[in-house]
């Protein structure tokens, strides 16, 4: 890991840009006092989708100063073909027949689903496993680990077998591959689960269904009323809560 660029927002956390390789990164970190050798703070992936890090960091950078203020470190990675990496031809292509088969109103067939979401897990999740390492390896970074976001399929995956991370929340999405449904089944850490209502890109009985799946048995569902980016402050408020009492 190599840091690239630091500087203190106006709140006093530490926002720090690096690399792994060639993959970018952004790690956060609360003010001096509580993030710290002497009181490592716990640590925080923030997941999201893979719209490019620069186009979701007012997103990110609110959830990141949001968890410093209740005394939690997060970090996220730029997702495989996005951003400046390079692209995935075959994920594009599905992706592309995903928004056509939505706009006419089509059902969109597992395969393409599998296409546009399974070769973006398989390669995620051992660069997130890999963030990791280089992390939890910083002095002021400590146990336990949560993760926060989307996509939820990276999400399922990293929950099922990365043993560190202890709880996770999750942004309830609808192209999901048949695949993690079964691999929902292995998942046996407490979940929070945000599900919007009305969000006009998913389909709320998939993500019930999903929801279904997962083997913890300390399990949430928190749906509210609207659309994707209608998310209230409370439902932000009970994740702050969910993690507070699984990583504290």
């Amino acid at each position: 890991m190599h840091f690239t660029s630091e500087q203190r927002l106006d709140d006093g956390v530490l926002e720090r840009e690096f690399t792994l390789g060639d993959i970018p990164g952004i790690l956060w970190t609360p003010a001096a006092a509580a993030a710290s050798p002497s009181a490592p703070a716990p640590l925080i992936l923030l997941g999201h989708p893979p719209l490019g890090l620069r186009r979701m960091y007012p997103r990110l950078v609110d959830r990141a100063r949001s968890s410093a203020a209740d005394g939690f470190a997060t970090a996220t990675i730029e997702l495989p073909g996005s951003g400046d990496r390079p692209r995935l031809p075959a994920t594009d292509r599905a992706r592309a027949e995903l928004r056509r088969a939505m706009e006419a109103g089509e059902p969109v067939s597992d395969e393409v689903v599998d296409a546009l979401v399974l070769p973006l897990v398989d390669q995620a999740v051992p660069e997130w496993q890999a963030a990791l390492d280089a992390l939890l390896a910083l002095p002021e970074l400590g146990g336990p680990v949560g993760y926060s976001g989307g996509v939820i399929s990276i999400g399922v995956r990293l929950a099922a077998v990365e043993p560190r991370i202890v709880a996770a929340g999750l942004f309830a999405g609808s192209v999901v591959p048949r695949a993690v449904f079964e691999e929902a089944r292995q998942v046996t850490i407490p979940l929070h689960v945000l599900l919007q209502w009305d969000d006009e890109g998913n389909d709320r009985q998939a993500a019930l269904d999903l929801f279904d799946a997962f083997g913890s048995k300390e399990k949430s569902l928190h749906a509210n009323m609207g659309g994707h980016t209608g998310v209230p402050q409370s439902a932000a408020d009970a994740m702050a809560r969910f993690f507070t009492r699984h990583l504290k």
